[in-house]
């Protein structure tokens, strides 16, 4: 389940507005206020806490439950987010949601510039820095608790915005889009990694069976939290698909939307410019 490559169709101001008003606001997943958490319904509010509660659960297992989970194929994915992300030492990428520090740590390997990461969670963040102070420190990553619907850095800012495994735990998907394109720079790039849909019918039933199966078990074996698991496997169903999150970000502005299936669609990278 290797990536395949294939191509598819310093004063803080509000988000980023498209002419056809604050692409925020008609977000489809909330509605009167309730929005999902994973298959259940909830208010918005109560959403970003419990998520937060997930993560604060899991961050000392999340990255040994990562390879489990895909059998080290996360890496692969990760790898691939790289390739195209193609990083150059003039850059500066802030990444969202991105407490591990597994992009960045690909970003500085491969000559990229400094590099803010930027995740709601401080546990997550905490285990971060633990990793990158074990590898032996590096000056040019800063470290940030923030929100991805409301980034606490200046209109266009950074070269480039990357969110891995994130996006779908985020409350209101288009405001951070439109956050995200906000603190980019005209020229700038978003990129985004995240479980999308399957191009391939006949792998339906195994990924549900595999879902909602067996990754609760394996959440609650070595995590010893099976709710969070079962939350990651409604999370990814209630994502939008490749074609829906193109538009979204269209209409927040970005423009040269591509996205590319990874596993038959398994994981989806999808790319776009601020012009």
């Amino acid at each position: 389940m290797a990536a395949d490559g294939k191509n598819a169709n310093s004063t803080k101001t509000p988000s980023l507005k498209t002419a056809a008003g604050d692409p925020s606001a008609a977000d489809p997943k909330i509605r009167d206020g309730v929005t999902d958490f994973g298959f259940a319904s909830v208010s918005v509010e109560e959403k970003s806490a419990r998520v937060r509660e997930v993560f604060d659960s899991v961050a000392t297992s999340y990255d040994v439950m990562n390879d489990l989970m895909s059998l080290g194929i996360h890496r692969v994915w990760k790898q691939a987010f790289a390739d195209w992300l193609a990083p150059r030492p003039g850059h500066r990428l802030l990444d969202v949601a991105g407490g591990t520090g597994d992009i960045a740590a690909l970003w500085r390997k491969r000559g990229g510039g400094p590099v803010t990461v930027c995740d709601i969670n401080a546990e997550m963040i905490a285990v971060g820095r633990d990793r990158l102070a074990k590898a032996g420190g590096d000056d040019a990553v800063d470290w940030v608790v923030g929100n991805a619907e409301d980034l606490p850095l200046a209109d266009g800012s950074v070269d480039r915005v990357t969110i891995a495994f994130g996006l779908r735990n985020v409350t209101r998907i288009d405001r951070a889009l439109a956050e995200m394109t906000r603190v980019l720079r005209p020229g700038g790039r978003f990129m985004c990694l995240e479980f999308s849909r399957p191009t391939q019918g006949w792998l339906d039933p195994i990924y549900d069976t595999y879902s909602f199966k067996v990754l609760p078990w394996l959440g609650d074996k070595v995590a010893k939290d099976r709710p969070a698991y079962q939350y990651l496997a409604e999370s990814i169903r209630r994502f939008p698909d490749q074609q829906d999150l193109a538009e979204r970000m269209r209409r927040v502005g970005l423009e040269h939307v591509k996205w590319r299936n990874l596993s038959a669609g398994i994981a989806a990278i999808h790319s776009g410019w601020r012009l």
